[in-house]
């Protein structure tokens, strides 16, 4: 299961799941999103489908936990929905830094807490958080998503801790600059007809010269959730470019 999969890193992440054989269910805000990513990895022949779902909500994502875990188990659920935000302590209102909590920290304790007791049950599973490197790093301009992302990287430890032997695997992904068509979006709404060339000043500004693609991330996920990575739990990693040990 994967939550914020209609577009970007989820919608990348999903669909190299399904190029596995994995039966994958996308839970989206944007309904619209959503079924849109669903049919294009059916389109290929993979079990997917799409529910709508505010992972703020605990209500309604416990109702649609239990409506997939009737339907067959609940091996890995990947925790990808956020949104980000600019802006220094001062310049970030309480309804901003409400809103980052509700969806990037409250979503990610709501989901972890649908899922767990059915993974218990069920022997085990595996739960993959994403948070980013302004959870551990300083950022300016970054407080609040800074904020959501370091509770992320807490509670990743914290669960991973919990259900050792429960056999359920928790550990964490935090990018450095993806690009997606959030970056897009803000360069044509901050920087009109200057987009291309603050692209490729963001993309400079990483030690290795450029930004991260969705796929890349998607394909340590899909390593991370595999048996293969059965030794890992509680471990936080970055892709990050050479940001923390290459900066200077």
């Amino acid at each position: 299961m994967i939550t914020g999969a209609g577009s970007g890193i989820g919608r990348a992440i999903a669909q190299r799941f399904a190029q596995q054989g994995a039966a994958v269910r996308i839970l989206d805000l944007d309904e619209k999103a959503g079924n849109a990513a669903a049919q294009e990895i059916a389109a290929s022949g993979s079990d997917a489908k799409a529910l709508a779902c505010d992972v703020s909500d605990q209500a309604r994502t416990k109702e649609v936990f239990n409506k997939l875990a009737r339907q067959g188990r609940l091996d890995i659920l990947v925790n990808n929905a956020g949104v980000s935000h600019i802006g220094t302590v001062e310049t970030t209102s309480e309804a901003d830094f409400d809103r980052l909590f509700r969806i990037n920290v409250k979503g990610v304790y709501n989901c972890t807490y649908a899922a767990i007791g059915h993974m218990k049950a069920q022997g085990g599973g595996v739960i993959l958080n994403m948070a980013s490197i302004a959870g551990t790093a300083a950022l300016a301009d970054r407080f609040a998503y800074s904020m959501s992302k370091g509770a992320v990287v807490a509670m990743t430890y914290s669960v991973a801790k919990d259900y050792l032997a429960h056999k359920i695997r928790c550990n964490c992904i935090s990018p450095a600059r993806v690009h997606t068509p959030f970056v897009d979006g803000y360069l044509r709404k901050n920087y009109p007809g200057r987009e291309l060339e603050m692209f490729q000043k963001l993309s400079a500004s990483q030690p290795i010269g450029r930004m991260g693609e969705p796929e890349e991330v998607a394909a340590l996920a899909l390593f991370l959730c595999s048996d293969e990575a059965g030794f890992i739990t509680g471990s936080d990693y970055p892709l990050d470019g050479g940001f923390f040990n290459l900066r200077g």
